[in-house]
């Protein structure tokens, strides 16, 4: 790989399932103390500066006491997902957005390493007046 090729070098988010979204949100917020940023389909999203957490409610397969998924902060998150395509990774689906402001939109797209384990990679990307 050259210096120049697109490459994963920033954890932004870790995510955790829980059984109860509203019980875990309370915990991590008012036990805690950690700032909770916004809340979106079943998800709590806190501040741990620059690494996010993210709490899911579990949901099929996905149970509490599952692994943690990996979220690489990428600049141009269609490069990379070129790149990675290009180099044998199978993603999910297409990089989409899982979340919007009046400012940004947050896009993800995810893929699984050999062992099945969940990884993301994600781009905030400010929107244009």
């Amino acid at each position: 790989m050259s210096e120049n090729e697109p490459r994963l070098a920033t954890l932004g988010q870790i995510a955790l399932t829980v059984s109860d979204i509203e019980t875990a949100t309370a915990f991590y917020r008012d036990a805690l103390g950690i700032p909770l940023m916004f809340e979106a389909d079943n998800m709590a999203f806190f501040d741990l500066g620059p690494v996010r957490l993210m709490l899911a409610a579990e949901e099929g397969q996905n149970k509490a006491g599952a692994s943690a998924v990996l979220y690489y902060v990428v600049e141009d998150i269609a490069a990379m997902y070129d790149t990675l395509l290009l180099r044998g990774v199978s993603f999910e689906r297409e990089p989409f957005v899982v979340h919007e402001t009046d400012e940004a939109e947050l896009w993800m797209a995810f893929f699984r390493d050999m062992d099945m384990n969940l990884l993301a990679m994600m781009q905030e990307k400010a929107k244009t007046a």
